[in-house]
C-alpha cells in the first residue's frame, strides 16, 4: 500500500470513528421524551405507574429502550404544579402527561397549547375548560374521565350501607383541590338524613388537627374525598380513622391496602394504562384533537374485613356480595 493510499485509509478511520458517535447522539436524541407531571408522589404512585407502563408497552414503548420519561412530582403540594408544567414545556417534551389529578392537567393546558397532552381527570373535561367537547376535543388536549366527581354519590349510599345508623357523617376534602365545592355540593345532595359537617386539610398537621376535631364534634363516619394530596397521606389518614374509631371510606383502594375500612370508585391502575395507550398513541402521531376522551366502565367496591372487626362493624352479607374484593 502506498504512502498516499496509507494516508488515506487512516483518514478513512478517522471519519468512520467520528462519525458512530454522531449517529448514536442522532439515534438518542431522536427517542421521544414523556413528561410526566403528578401532583402526588412517586412512591404513592408505584402500583399505578405498573399500569401506565404497562399500556405504553402494549403499544410497543419501553422506557428507557425507545422512549424517555422526564418526571415531575408536586409531593402533595398543588402550588408548585405551574413551575413543574413549565419547566416540561421548555424541556420541549413530545407529550406531557397528567393521569392522575385534575389540577396537573389544569397546570399542563395553562403551560402549552402545543404540546400534546395526555390527561387523567376526575371532574368534567368540558367545564374545565381542557377539551371542546368529549367525542372532539379539538385542541391540544385528551384522556380520561374517571368520574371521580360523578361517584360521590354511590360512595354516600356505599357509607350508609355500612353503617346504617350514622347521622352525622363528617367530610375531608383538600381546599387547593378545584373539585372541592362540586363534591361539598354533590355530598350534601346524596345524604339522605344524614347531617354532612365539612372538614378542611392539605398539610398533614392539618389532618390532625380535623381528626382531633371530628372526634370531639362525635362524627359517626367519615369521607374522604378524592385528593392525590390524601393519595400521599392514606397512612395517617387510615392510622388516625382507626385510632378514634371511626368508620370511613375513601376513593381509591390503596387506602384499604393501607388498612382502611373501604374504597369505591375507579381502578385507577387501569386508568393508568389507558392514559398511557393514548400517549403513545400521539407519540405515534394521532392528533388529541380527534382521540376521544375515554370514560371508565368498571368500578371496584373493596372492604377490609380486619378494620371491620376492629371497629365491631357487621358488614352486611348483601354488600360482602357486591364487593369486588374483600381483604382479610
Amino acid at each position: 500500500m502506498s504512502v498516499i493510499r496509507r494516508r488515506e485509509f487512516v483518514a478513512l478511520l478517522g471519519g468512520a470513528a467520528m462519525a458512530w458517535p454522531l449517529a448514536a447522539r442522532a439515534q438518542q436524541a431522536a427517542v421521544p421524551v414523556i413528561g410526566f407531571l403528578d401532583a402526588a408522589s412517586a412512591a404513592g404512585r408505584t402500583e399505578f405507574m405498573a399500569g401506565f407502563r404497562q399500556g405504553l408497552a402494549e403499544a410497543g414503548y419501553v422506557e428507557g429502550h425507545n422512549v424517555g420519561i422526564e418526571y415531575r412530582w408536586a409531593e402533595g403540594d398543588y402550588d408548585r404544579l405551574p413551575a413543574l408544567a413549565t419547566d416540561l414545556v421548555r424541556r420541549r417534551v413530545n407529550v406531557i402527561v397528567t393521569p392522575g389529578t385534575t389540577a396537573a392537567a389544569l397546570a399542563a393546558k395553562a403551560a402549552t397549547t402545543t404540546i400534546p397532552i395526555a390527561f387523567g381527570v376526575g371532574g368534567d373535561p368540558v367545564s374545565l375548560g381542557l377539551v371542546a367537547s368529549l367525542n372532539r376535543p379539538g385542541g391540544n388536549a385528551t384522556g380520561v374521565n374517571f368520574f371521580n366527581i360523578e361517584l360521590q354519590a354511590k360512595r354516600m349510599q356505599v357509607l350508609r350501607d355500612l353503617v346504617p345508623a350514622a347521622k352525622r357523617v363528617a367530610l375531608l376534602v383538600n381546599p387547593t383541590d378545584r373539585s372541592n365545592e362540586s363534591t361539598l355540593r354533590d355530598v350534601e345532595t346524596a345524604a339522605i338524613g344524614q347531617q354532612i359537617l365539612t372538614f378542611e386539610a392539605s398539610t398533614g398537621r392539618e389532618i390532625d388537627a380535623a381528626f382531633a376535631t371530628l372526634a370531639h364534634e362525635k362524627v359517626d363516619a367519615l369521607f374522604v374525598a378524592g385528593s392525590a394530596f390524601f393519595a400521599t397521606r392514606r397512612v395517617q389518614l387510615t392510622v388516625l380513622a382507626a385510632s378514634y374509631s371511626v368508620p370511613a371510606i375513601y376513593s381509591q383502594r390503596s387506602f384499604v391496602d393501607a388498612g382502611g375500612l373501604m374504597s369505591y370508585g375507579t381502578n385507577f391502575t387501569d386508568i393508568f394504562r389507558q392514559v398511557g395507550l393514548y400517549t403513545a398513541r400521539i407519540l405515534k402521531g394521532a392528533n388529541p384533537a380527534d382521540l376521544p376522551v375515554q370514560q371508565p366502565t368498571k368500578f371496584d367496591l373493596v372492604i377490609n374485613l380486619n378494620t371491620a372487626r376492629a371497629l365491631r362493624l357487621a358488614v352486611p352479607p348483601s354488600l360482602l356480595a357486591r364487593a369486588d374484593e374483600v381483604i382479610e
